[in-house]
């Protein structure tokens, strides 16, 4: 019997993933399915909209596929072009297909787009590094993507912009000081479980995000200084190594869902097992 197939969205333009891989990071669709394999026997397909028309592997479409993912971008969907407006397209396809769909920060904010909300740039301002006091709300509480998580817990973040208006029927399941970090949407017999951080993302990953957006970072007065800003990036390659390191759990204001691999990366486990694999089962 084959693997389950997950298409891997990746947000993000060629000078973006190799701007992030000149920092020690990965690319953004690369990093992604290396993830989901971690977690689940899955076969990934990894497609480019931003770069370009979508051509799947699978002679059958999006409907062979058991799941799909839509990874971050440094994009902002209020720009427009045709760069972006094929990534809202492939997402109405998604649920016009029913297929399973996990969005991770600009994969929320397509999902969003695509099915009547709106989106902008936050008037709080970036959200960087961690997001703190994420809150999962009544009904956050009782949703099978949070199984196993805790209440309120901190995760990996970069974004400047966040979900202005919902579209009809979302459910918000968590929100922090920030906005909403955690919806259901629904259109058509198809669904997303949306997040505006990122479980996918490694303390390595973040440590290479936040050299790629240095001049930025300073800018907006988010690091004193260079130095500031370099002992950062040395604290989360420390943590990359101990995730349990006690001290920098401490100063940097982290719980168990950030040392706690399982916890961590809770959603996206509860994802392949609730939705792709249940789909895979029924195809096979």
């Amino acid at each position: 019997m084959s693997e389950p197939r997950v298409l891997v969205i990746d947000g993000n333009r060629a000078a973006t993933r190799a701007a992030q891989v000149a920092a020690g990071g990965l690319p953004t669709g690369e990093g992604y399915a290396q993830v989901l394999r971690h977690l689940a026997p899955v076969s990934c397909d990894i497609v480019r909209p931003a770069d370009g028309e979508v051509k799947l592997a699978s002679a059958a479409g999006l409907a062979d596929y058991d799941g799909a993912v839509m990874t971050g971008s440094a994009l902002n969907i209020y720009d427009g072009g045709a760069h972006i407006e094929r990534q809202i397209d492939l997402a109405r396809a998604l649920f016009a297909d029913a297929v399973p769909f996990f969005g991770s920060c600009w994969g929320l904010q397509v999902a969003v787009t695509a099915t009547g909300g709106r989106v902008r740039r936050n008037p709080l301002g970036r959200e960087f590094g961690f997001a703190r006091r994420i809150e999962l709300s009544a009904s956050g509480l009782q949703h099978p993507m949070f199984a196993g998580k805790p209440h309120v817990f901190e995760a990996v973040t970069v974004h400047s912009d966040n979900v202005e208006q919902l579209p009809a029927g979302a459910l918000v399941l968590a929100s922090n000081d920030m906005g909403v970090q955690a919806v259901e949407l629904r259109s058509g017999a198809g669904a997303i479980w949306g997040v505006q951080y990122h479980p996918e993302y490694s303390y390595a990953e973040i440590a290479a995000t936040t050299q790629r957006y240095a001049d930025v970072l300073l800018e907006q007065g988010l690091f004193g200084n260079r130095s500031e800003l370099d002992q950062f990036v040395a604290e989360l390659r420390q943590l990359t190594q101990d995730p349990w390191n006690r001290r920098l759990a401490w100063k940097h204001g982290l719980g168990p869902a950030m040392q706690d691999e399982r916890l961590k990366l809770a959603e996206l486990r509860n994802w392949l097992e609730l939705k792709v694999m249940p789909r895979y089962r029924r195809r096979h």
